[in-house]
């Protein structure tokens, strides 16, 4: 008894085991399988409908006949009209980020138009939350941007370069 009883025991134990440890792999697996099919694919897509907001900024100051005013160009942009315009044309000849290019479905971004419309002098707010910012992230009194030129950065773009 003491053999044949030992090993059938010693067999049942170890099925017992095999099983416990199965069980406990398949449920492993099932978690990381969940958690991945939980995981969202892609970002939501936001109309946002720039040629409408092209058009429309083109309609009321810039058009023949615009909505507003030469008055109230003035001063919404606090320039004139002509050489808020000249501005825009220089910008987006000689700037990359103003010439209006197409995104990877093909559709156009903003124009020169609506993105030379947010460029203004910062506030006093503006610049005191640019340098709280700024310190927050370990540049006290910086308010520009850090271009890698000063100071040594391992994954600075310009190190990459080879």
């Amino acid at each position: 008894m003491s053999s044949s009883s030992s090993d059938e025991v010693d067999e049942m134990l170890n099925e017992d085991f095999e099983e416990m440890f199965d069980q406990q792999v398949d449920n492993f697996i099932d978690s990381i399988v969940d958690v991945q099919a939980n995981k969202p694919k892609r970002r939501a897509y936001i109309e946002r409908d720039r040629e409408q907001g092209h058009n429309q900024l083109w309609n009321d100051y810039f058009s023949e006949h615009p909505t507003y005013p030469r008055e109230m160009f003035r001063r919404h942009f606090r320039m004139n009209k002509p050489l808020f315009l000249r501005i825009v044309d220089r910008l987006s000849n000689e700037v990359p980020y103003f010439e209006q290019r197409r995104n990877a479905h093909g559709r156009y971004g903003l124009s020169a138009l609506q993105k030379y419309e947010y460029l203004r002098r910062p506030t006093r707010e503006d610049l005191q939350r640019l340098l709280d910012v700024g310190e927050v992230h370990g540049f006290p009194g910086m308010i520009g941007s850090i271009d890698c030129m000063h100071w040594e950065w391992k994954n600075c773009p310009t190190a990459w370069r080879g």
